[in-house]
C-alpha cells in the first residue's frame, strides 16, 4: 500500500478544466466527465477544475472555481453588453477562460474539455503532447485550411492568452459583428495573430460523431453509427447532440424534407463510456 502511494505521488501533475454555466449541463454531467478523465488517465495525477456559478451536486474531489467574468462596461459598450446577456454567448468560454490568472493557475498548463466530450480511450497523450508554451486544439472539421480550431478540447499555458480576453473586453461589439456566435473562430484568429499558426492534436485521436461515426446518408436509417478504431475523444458539435445520438434522433425538430438524411439509428454503445 505504501509503495503504491509513493508511486502515485511521483506521477506528473495534469490540470483538467471544464466550464459550466446556465442550465444546458448539470452537475451530474460534470461528474461523469470527471470520472471518465480519472478512469482514462494512467500516467498523471489529475487535478480537475470546474469553473461555474453553481457548484451544487458536484463530486467532492472536483475543485470549484468561479466563472471567469468578461469585464464589459455597460456604459462604454451598451450594445455589446445587451447582446452578451441576452444570448449568453459562448465567449464566456473562449474569451473568459483566457484570463491570465485563471483560477490561480498562472504558469501552469491546463487541458480543457467540453462537458459533452466523450472519452473513449487513454488520454495521457493529451497531457504529454504540447511542447513549451504551445497552444493545441482540434482541427475544425467544418473548415478547409488550418485557420480554425474546434474548441471541444484544447490546451494552453495559463498566462499566455490573456490578450485574447482583454481584446474582446475592449472591442466586444466589433468582435461580435465579425464572428457573431463563432467564438472558437475568434479564439483561433487571435492565437494565429500572435503565434502565426494553430497547433492541432493528431487527427486519429479526436473524432466527430457527425463526420466520422455516421454511415453514408442513405444508410443512416438502417446502419448503426460506429466509433472509428483508435479514437480517444468523441466530440458532439452541432447536431445531433450526445443524448439524441444515444436514442437515435437527429434533434427534436427536423424539417420534413430533411428527414431522409437526418435520420439515424440509436447508438447505445455511447453509454458504456459514460458509466461511473
Amino acid at each position: 500500500m505504501e509503495k503504491t502511494k509513493k508511486t502515485i505521488e511521483k506521477l506528473p501533475l495534469a490540470n483538467v478544466i471544464c466550464i459550466k454555466w446556465g442550465k444546458r449541463y448539470s452537475s451530474e454531467d460534470v461528474n461523469l466527465l470527471y470520472v471518465a478523465v480519472k478512469r482514462n488517465t494512467k500516467k498523471h495525477t489529475i487535478k480537475f477544475f470546474c469553473f461555474t456559478e453553481d457548484s451544487k451536486g458536484l463530486h467532492k474531489d472536483i475543485i470549484v472555481k468561479p466563472l471567469p467574468g468578461l469585464n464589459i462596461d455597460p456604459k462604454k459598450h451598451p450594445e455589446a453588453y445587451k447582446e452578451l446577456n441576452r444570448r449568453n454567448y459562448a465567449y464566456q468560454k473562449e474569451a473568459g477562460l483566457c484570463d491570465d490568472n485563471l483560477g490561480g493557475l498562472k504558469g501552469q498548463r491546463v487541458l480543457f474539455f467540453d462537458i459533452d466530450m466523450v472519452i473513449t480511450g487513454t488520454i495521457d497523450c493529451f497531457m504529454d503532447y504540447p511542447k513549451n508554451d504551445d497552444f493545441v486544439i482540434i482541427k475544425d472539421w467544418n473548415t478547409k485550411g488550418n485557420h480554425v480550431g474546434q474548441a471541444s478540447c484544447y490546451s494552453w499555458k495559463v498566462g499566455t492568452l490573456g490578450y485574447v480576453k482583454k481584446y474582446f473586453e475592449d472591442n466586444p461589439m466589433e468582435m461580435i459583428k465579425k464572428f457573431y456566435t463563432a467564438s472558437q473562430e475568434y479564439l483561433s484568429y487571435k492565437v494565429i495573430e500572435k503565434f502565426g499558426r494553430l497547433n492541432f492534436w493528431p487527427k486519429e485521436w479526436v473524432k466527430s460523431f457527425k463526420f466520422h461515426c455516421l454511415p453514408v446518408w442513405f444508410l443512416r436509417p438502417f446502419v448503426m453509427p460506429k466509433l472509428p478504431k483508435g479514437t480517444k475523444l468523441l466530440a458532439f458539435h452541432g447536431q445531433p447532440k450526445m443524448e439524441d445520438a444515444i436514442i437515435g434522433r437527429w434533434s427534436k425538430h427536423v424539417p420534413f424534407l430533411k428527414r431522409i438524411y437526418k435520420t439515424i439509428k440509436p447508438s447505445p454503445w455511447i453509454r458504456k463510456y459514460l458509466r461511473k
